[in-house]
């Protein structure tokens, strides 16, 4: 075996991940994509079930992401204490007792601390995956993230399908399949190392503290940005189509048209970001979501700019990890500041932006979205100046010369 199929090793030690460890982080990426995807779609049959409204239903996707985001805090602080195999396998467990408590529960309240607990495994998960990921593949780093987050689109596709296949009546038994799935993952975590390397400072990356805030604090901005527009497209997009003359079945398509695009996209940079560095690749992203956005305000090409806005904005997240990690080598919390970032960006804009909405027309949504890729845009303009990141990219010499090391 090859060092192609594992993580780079660390200075000529094991891999971070070995072949076995990185399918069933994958895996883990498809469950956890199916897990967040799954609460919409059983919202009548915990309607039915417990006789809640629908916005109290809706509660259960806010306690998950309030889990999450206390999850990737938890998981950074534990970090210097435990190894990667405690936290990760921590995480899975959460997940699994979570999924049962909330498929089991014959009270809603019980039901929300369920999805809590399910927040709590899926925020390790994200993270701790992420990191690794992010930091275990030299050069490569960048497309295994985008392979790894490619899988998180598999599963907010494939549950949703499910559900729709088996019924919302079906959902404790799918939230159960998941939680089983996770257990099972513990059984490879033999194949991840228990610590990463030291991080190594990238030549050009800033070292004082004056530099390193600012260029801290712009990632975390592309990261609430572009969330915000994930969200605020995914949320908003049947309801513009549908005010623009669309029916609400082509409306629903064309979401999910853009769900799926996104998935793609990862896939599609996943190659790409192996010959383009990341600076170049987040400010085409994000001009390609401006552009978009702004075709989205034409009724006639707005479903199918919205499936360009999918492919625009999916490699921004798993491209912009690694970056960050050679940016700011002596910041261990960085990754953790941005994730988090991008969770509370998550569970804060769609509000926000129903409020807007509220107080104007839907047929502006894509304007103002257009207006935030634009802020992104900036960010993104301003980090490629002040963040290069000579090291993202291996030419063709390097490559075969660091893929060709044996595998332990």
């Amino acid at each position: 075996m090859t060092a192609t199929r594992e993580a780079d090793p660390p200075e000529g030690g094991k891999p971070l991940l070995t072949t076995v460890a990185i399918a069933a982080s994958c895996l883990a990426f498809v469950v956890i994509g199916a897990l967040q995807a799954l609460y919409g779609p059983a919202i009548p049959a915990l309607r039915a079930e417990f006789g809640i409204s629908p916005a109290v239903a809706g509660l259960s996707l806010s306690a998950h992401f309030a889990g999450a985001l206390l999850g990737v805090l938890i998981y950074h602080l534990l970090r210097g204490r435990l190894n990667n195999r405690v936290l990760l396998g921590g995480s899975y467990v959460l997940m699994a007792v979570g999924a049962a408590a909330f498929a089991f529960s014959a009270d809603w309240a019980l039901a929300l601390v369920g999805t809590f607990v399910i927040g709590l495994g899926f925020g390790g998960i994200d993270y701790g995956l992420n990191q690794l990921f992010a930091v275990g593949f030299g050069h490569r780093s960048t497309a295994m993230l985008n392979l790894l987050n490619g899988h998180f689109g598999v599963g907010a596709i494939a549950g949703p399908a499910l559900i729709g296949r088996l019924g919302a009546d079906s959902y404790p038994e799918i939230f159960v399949g998941a939680g089983l799935i996770s257990l099972l993952i513990l059984v490879t975590l033999g194949g991840v190392a228990t610590r990463e390397p030291a991080p190594v400072p990238t030549a050009g990356a800033p070292a004082g503290g004056a530099r390193v805030l600012p260029v801290i604090g712009a990632f975390i901005g592309v990261y609430v940005l572009h969330v915000a527009i994930e969200t605020g497209v995914g949320g908003w997009e049947p309801t513009h189509l549908e005010a623009v003359g669309y029916g609400a079945a082509t409306a629903a398509t064309a979401t999910s048209a853009y769900w799926a695009a996104m998935t793609i996209g990862r896939f599609v940079a996943a190659p790409i970001s192996l010959r383009r560095p990341a600076p170049s690749i987040l400010v085409f992203c994000c001009a390609g979501l401006a552009g978009f956005l702004l075709l989205a305000t034409v009724p006639a090409l707005a479903p199918y700019a919205y499936v360009g806005v999918g492919l625009m904005i999916a490699p921004i997240f798993p491209t912009c990890l690694p970056w960050l990690n050679r940016a700011v080598p002596g910041v261990g919390a960085a990754g953790a500041y941005v994730i988090a970032a991008s969770m509370i960006g998550g569970v804060a804009f769609p509000p926000l932006l129903g409020a807007v909405v509220d107080t104007a027309e839907v047929w502006t949504v894509p304007l103002l979205l257009f207006l935030l890729a634009v802020v992104c845009g900036v960010l993104s303009l301003w980090l490629r100046r002040n963040a290069p990141d000579p090291g993202g990219v291996s030419g063709p010499r390097d490559s075969r010369r660091t893929d060709a090391v044996p595998a332990p």
